[in-house]
């Protein structure tokens, strides 16, 4: 963080967010920097790769679904720039730690414990580590005494569209966060690659819930992609992973995608369409009882 820090600092903070008098190292410039900084950082990476996600990929459809809420595109953005700057409080003092030289991040290849080499495995271990965290973490949040407080926020979005990403309760949001942010302290890490890895799982979190099921059939049994998290929100208790099924199998939570065997969203569209319960220009549907019955949730 401290690269983008400096940048920012050189090209745009100084002197309008803070006088140039102040100590470049001073604790409350820098706070004061990584506030707007993550706060803006957060916004652009979701607005901007959201919008790309929605207006190119994100099959328009699924809004003809039952469960797809009314105006629920704008309700999802409206939740989620309300969280961000909450989720940014915390997420700045672990930042902070970052920039003061608590944690392994190194700037230069040769300060690698394994060189170039140490780079991939950084990447694949950083990759692991973080699916492996939230796995449990989600699990947590889905606990019955924790549920309602923080995370069923996150499952009023039944078909989700790419700008329910990030529509989570702040407290939600910071502890699925936090395995990103906690890595460096304890593994090893190149900056540049740090950076690349969080927009990286800006891009990843967006694309699991844009609706595209689209993943090589070879990849469909290890990578948890759209079609997963798809039923994780209309079933509620399976494929709890960020990247893989790798701890949804070991856990006992993995369930094959409902739209890989011809009974996801888009086909219980199609089947009202046919049926005549489900108008070709319609976009917020109101379930009925056979609807219902197609669609299940267990939360409800």
């Amino acid at each position: 963080m401290d690269l983008v820090l400096n940048v920012a600092d050189y090209y745009v903070f100084t002197p309008y967010v803070y006088p140039a008098s102040w100590p470049e190292d001073g604790a409350l410039r820098q706070i004061i920097s990584l506030l707007v900084v993550t706060n803006l950082g957060a916004a652009v990476l979701y607005l901007g790769l959201g919008a790309i996600s929605y207006y190119f990929i994100f099959d328009h459809n699924l809004m003809k679904h039952p469960h797809f809420l009314e105006n629920q595109v704008q309700r999802e953005i409206k939740y989620a720039l309300t969280s961000l700057p909450w989720i940014s409080l915390p997420t700045v003092a672990l930042f902070f730690a970052e920039v003061r030289g608590y944690s392994k991040l190194y700037d230069n290849v040769d300060e690698s414990p394994l060189g170039w080499p140490g780079l991939f495995l950084s990447m694949i271990s950083f990759l692991f580590f973080t699916d492996m965290c939230i796995y449990w973490i989600h699990r947590f949040l889905h606990h019955k005494l924790i549920y309602k407080s923080f995370h069923k926020p996150h499952h009023i979005w039944k078909i989700p569209t790419p700008f329910a990403s990030h529509a989570f309760h702040p407290v939600d949001g910071f502890l699925q966060g936090l395995p990103y942010h906690i890595y460096p302290f304890f593994f090893p890490l190149h900056k540049v690659l740090y950076l690349v890895l969080y927009v990286f799982v800006n891009i990843w979190t967006i694309s699991i819930h844009d609706g595209d099921y689209r993943v090589p059939s070879s990849l469909t049994a290890v990578v948890n992609g759209s079609a997963h998290h798809t039923d994780h929100h209309l079933f509620f208790d399976y494929n709890y992973g960020q990247y893989f099924t790798l701890w949804d199998r070991l856990g006992g939570s993995y369930r094959h995608p409902s739209a890989l065997m011809g009974n996801g969203p888009h086909d219980l569209i199609r089947k009202l369409q046919a049926e005549g319960k489900l108008r070709s220009d319609r976009v917020k549907g109101q379930g009925n009882g056979h609807v219902q019955k197609e669609v299940t949730c267990k939360e409800e």
